[in-house]
């Protein structure tokens, strides 16, 4: 069975035909049937018990299976520097934007300490509606221009916000395994009638967006607040890898930000080749796991859970 190269889509996905079959074989030739293949590419967060990003693995430490099926780790980096794709997307209703400069000040210096040379950052904020402040760009001072526009509003488009940042990182170009990621800074609440939960998760999934939440609440502890958006965006970021943060103070938001740079800074990279099975639109679950059992319950281990089979 003969691989053919395909090309990388998503920075998880390389999209391909299931198969190819080649002309007629001469007389006692045996026809050579090529399966072309999918890459998955998954970043990857080992935490200690305490929290702390565990360094020094390898390749051989960690198996990965597709809907139950052990896969071969074809790619392994201890420390990933693939680029990064990035939206960061801030709630500006009025319930979040109760200190600006102290929130525009801590995007700031999240921006300057993450962004390199080849990565990218797109601005948008939401409130009654979502906009794109500022397209993708490796420009910081494009982006700090950016901060000084956000508009305030009364209402919370929050599943809004992720499916259309989903669809803005869809878009991006997929060299050298980039990163997708969504971070978003909310109190969690949608309060607009459009694009519902299940919508966004998928339209995250299938861009292979990891989605980071820093999620402002008045009172940490107040049992009288609606929590049913911040249970959806913490489900989010199981379910695609990335993290959520409480934040009860303007003043430690950059402290949040900080540990999202942390642990984009910090992850393994693992990539597989899933052969294709047909023309299928299912989603792919994904699990992975440390080799030695005493180490998987000693470590945990963050990533996406799954992909669409037929996502571009």
């Amino acid at each position: 069975m003969k691989l053919v190269a395909a090309v990388l889509s998503f920075g998880f996905l390389l999209q391909a035909p299931i198969e190819r079959r080649q002309p007629p074989a001469a007389e006692g030739q045996i026809p050579t049937l090529r399966v072309e293949t999918r890459f998955v590419s998954l970043p990857l967060n080992v935490a200690d018990e305490k929290g702390a990003p565990v360094g020094g693995l390898g390749r051989d430490d960690f198996e990965i299976l597709e809907d139950g099926k052990l896969q071969k780790v074809a790619i392994f980096e201890k420390e990933s520097v693939a680029p990064l794709s990035i939206v960061l997307a801030i709630d500006s209703s009025e319930s979040v934007l109760r200190n600006e400069r102290l929130e525009k000040d801590a995007a700031k210096h999240f921006v300057r300490s993450l962004l390199r040379e080849q990565d990218e950052i797109d601005l948008m904020d939401f409130a009654d509606t979502v906009r794109e402040i500022v397209p993708f760009t490796n420009n910081f001072k494009r982006i700090e221009s950016g901060l000084g526009q956000l508009q305030r509003g009364d209402a919370t488009a929050l599943f809004d916000a992720i499916y259309l940042g989903s669809e803005r990182l869809a878009g991006t170009k997929s060299d050298g395994g980039r990163r997708r990621v969504l971070v978003l800074i909310t109190d969690g609440g949608d309060t607009v009638k459009g694009t519902k939960y299940g919508q966004a998760l998928e339209a995250a999934q299938r861009a292979g967006a990891m989605v980071y939440s820093i999620i402002i609440v008045p009172v940490y502890a107040d049992a009288g607040r609606n929590t049913g958006g911040e249970h959806a965006l913490i489900q989010m970021a199981s379910d695609t890898g990335g993290k959520y943060y409480y934040v009860t103070e303007p003043r430690d938001l950059e402290p949040a930000f900080s540990k999202v740079s942390e642990d984009l800074r910090t992850q393994y990279l693992l990539g597989y080749y899933a052969p294709q099975r047909g023309k299928d639109n299912s989603f792919r679950n994904i699990k992975v796991r440390m080799k030695d059992p005493a180490l998987r319950a000693k470590y945990e281990l963050r990533y996406r859970t799954g992909y669409y089979a037929d996502a571009r």
